[in-house]
């Protein structure tokens, strides 16, 4: 079992009901890696039994740490983690991560490694699932913090543009904004115009509203024509290093209306901590899934939630596509602008 990419409210639930239901009611063996597929690289594991993973529950992050490598990407890695898992005389691999991660495990299926897929990724945006885990604690997070951004907005009649985590879809920055109440939400589905932004906040002030919220995903773009395209920096793994997309936009709003503007970018507090009842709950039935799926013999596949039933599916399904928030949720967003 390894887990992949960022952390994420919820893991330690995962790792915890695949030890606890593996190993006392499977008779199964689990070893962990450390950092992910890094781990299976270097040959770093731990052994994992039900004494292990008491108590962490409730804890964020992972204990078997995390990283964003990929092994087909280093030079002689897959022949490297097969030799490793034969050595490790590891029968299957759970690998629970988000799109990377479960992109590198339908890979390592078609070498002929035994996968199970456990889908992780606060933004939500992994097909063959209707929720991930991890998601539910990030948009409370950000509903939080809209909250006490109302406050202080209306006692300074000002516009907050709150920054939220999204790379490629805005399904946190939807489901909070909706939460939150907030007047405009900016995502990458929806490219924005900024005139139509400044035009909703105007409306708002014209009806006596002096204080708006704006809520946006780091991955929001401006309409073609309308403003500048963001440059961001790579990491060393080729992702734009988003993050201050939101201080371009408040610049224009605040030059445009004349309304008084401040910035908030949420950032990584999105990821940490307490995960949600909601995502300790899923995590573990995940968790089951997995490990189930693996006892059984059934590789290749990947647990996922459809309404409020756990599924399994093709693994290949995770990478075939990014989900994107549905033109009719965003309608319902739309209601409440301006």
């Amino acid at each position: 079992m390894l887990t992949g990419g960022g952390d994420c409210p919820g893991l330690n639930a995962v790792i915890r009901a695949v030890v606890r239901k593996g190993v006392e009611r499977h008779g199964c063996e689990i070893v962990g890696f450390r950092n992910g597929y890094r781990g299976v690289l270097e040959g770093e594991a731990v052994a994992l039994a039900p004494g292990n993973v008491r108590g962490i529950l409730h804890r964020g992050g992972t204990i078997l740490g995390t990283s964003k490598l990929n092994p087909f990407r280093e030079e002689g890695g897959l022949e490297r983690l097969i030799g490793n898992l034969q050595a490790a005389e590891v029968d299957g691999l759970i690998a629970i991560g988000g799109e990377g991660t479960l992109g590198a495990a339908a890979r390592l299926s078609e070498e002929g490694v035994n996968v199970i897929g456990v889908p992780k990724t606060i933004d939500n945006d992994i097909a063959g699932t209707d929720f991930t885990f991890g998601f539910d604690t990030a948009v409370q997070v950000a509903t939080d913090a809209i909250d006490r951004l109302h406050t202080t907005a209306e006692s300074h009649n000002r516009v907050m543009v709150l920054e939220v985590m999204g790379r490629n879809s805005g399904w946190i920055a939807l489901f909070a904004g909706l939460a939150g109440g907030a007047d405009v939400i900016l995502i990458p589905e929806h490219p924005f115009d900024i005139d139509d932004v400044c035009e909703h906040l105007r409306h708002r002030q014209s009806e006596g509203h002096l204080f708006s919220i704006v809520v946006v995903a780091e991955g929001a773009v401006p309409r073609k024509g309308t403003l500048p395209m963001p440059e961001y920096d790579r990491d060393e793994y080729g992702w734009p290093k988003l993050g201050g997309i939101s201080t371009m936009i408040a610049e224009e709003l605040e030059h445009r209306t004349g309304f008084e503007t401040r910035v908030t970018i949420l950032g990584h507090v999105q990821r940490g901590g307490t995960p949600t009842a909601f995502d300790r709950v899923l995590a573990t039935r995940f968790g089951v899934a997995a490990i189930d799926l693996a006892a059984g013999g059934r590789w290749s596949r990947m647990v996922g939630l459809r309404g409020i039933t756990v599924v399994d599916v093709p693994l290949s399904e995770a990478e075939a596509r990014p989900k994107y928030v549905p033109e009719k949720l965003y309608e319902v967003a739309e209601v409440f602008f301006g």
